[in-house]
């Protein structure tokens, strides 16, 4: 398609080793491609004939509740370490399920980062391990007494509960979901931010904020003593918390290079989370 448009319009494109550095650290693949190709591969990652002509292995796209309908889960970005990589890369994400069931099965990604962009990972989770689905984590939320009874009693009182979109991150072979919920006063109509519900393998929480739900999450509300040296479970959850809160602003504002710096950071920090909080059980 570039090719024949460069041919209609010759100034309209330029060589990509004209744009300048600056530009090209902020180029990410783009969105509604990477969507179309996660589509397409929902039929295509199966390479038996005999499989492929009898739809044995069709995957789908997980869904989720946000605001208050359920939809499919939208293609993010993210800063992570591929499997068998030395070095993190900043790639868009798409996470599978089997036709039929809710349990994560396999996810996708795209690079954006110069050299490597453009080239796709499909990651399949082991057949012997549940790995719990989007739909799954959402309806762990909606069956927990204490989170459900509290958004019933808040979207009572004459405000409307938004529930944001559920981050999925890949973390060593499992899963961390993340998923903030906002009040909308019917008056104002402008959300605010009221709770964050963290869930970890079998663990789901509500806490007010995000490094309250990562210490319930890990299992370590009352604190750990670590090595010396090393940093408790607390300071790790802390600096977690501030970390998201930064990037999240920094994404706000535009500057891309400081968050992918930030979500290099925490992922970090949330894989030495996950190593002590195995060690402490």
């Amino acid at each position: 398609m570039i090719r024949t448009y460069a041919a209609v319009f010759p100034k309209l494109f330029k060589p990509f080793a004209e744009m300048p550095e600056d530009l090209k650290s902020h180029i990410r693949y783009p969105q509604d491609l990477f969507e179309w190709q996660s589509t397409m591969y929902l039929d295509y990652h199966m390479r038996d004939p005999v499989i492929f002509y009898n739809k044995e292995d069709v995957w789908t796209i997980p869904q989720e509740t946000y605001q208050a309908r359920t939809q499919p889960v939208e293609p993010y970005y993210l800063i992570m370490r591929l499997p068998g990589e030395d070095e993190v890369q900043f790639v868009l994400l798409t996470p599978f399920t089997p036709r039929g069931k809710n349990n994560m099965v396999a996810w996708l990604s795209a690079r954006s980062d110069s050299g490597e962009y453009g080239r796709r990972t499909v990651f399949r989770f082991p057949k012997t391990e549940l790995i719990y689905g989007p739909a799954q984590i959402e309806a762990r939320i909606d069956q927990d007494t204490e989170i459900s009874r509290d958004l019933t009693l808040w979207g009572q009182r004459g405000s409307e509960v938004i529930r944001g979109h559920l981050l999925v991150i890949p973390m060593n072979g499992s899963i961390l979901y993340v998923e903030p919920i906002y009040l909308q006063a019917e008056a104002t109509r402008l959300p605010e931010m009221k709770r964050v519900i963290a869930a970890y393998r079998d663990r789901v929480v509500m806490r007010d904020t995000l490094d309250q739900a990562l210490r319930a999450v890990f299992g370590q509300d009352g604190g750990a003593v670590p090595p010396s040296g090393e940093e408790t479970l607390d300071e790790l959850i802390a600096r977690a918390a501030s970390l998201f809160s930064s990037a999240e602003e920094a994404a706000r504002s535009g500057d891309w290079a400081e968050y992918g710096r930030l979500q290099t950071e925490l992922r970090q920090v949330l894989q030495e989370l996950q190593t002590r909080s195995g060690e402490a059980e």
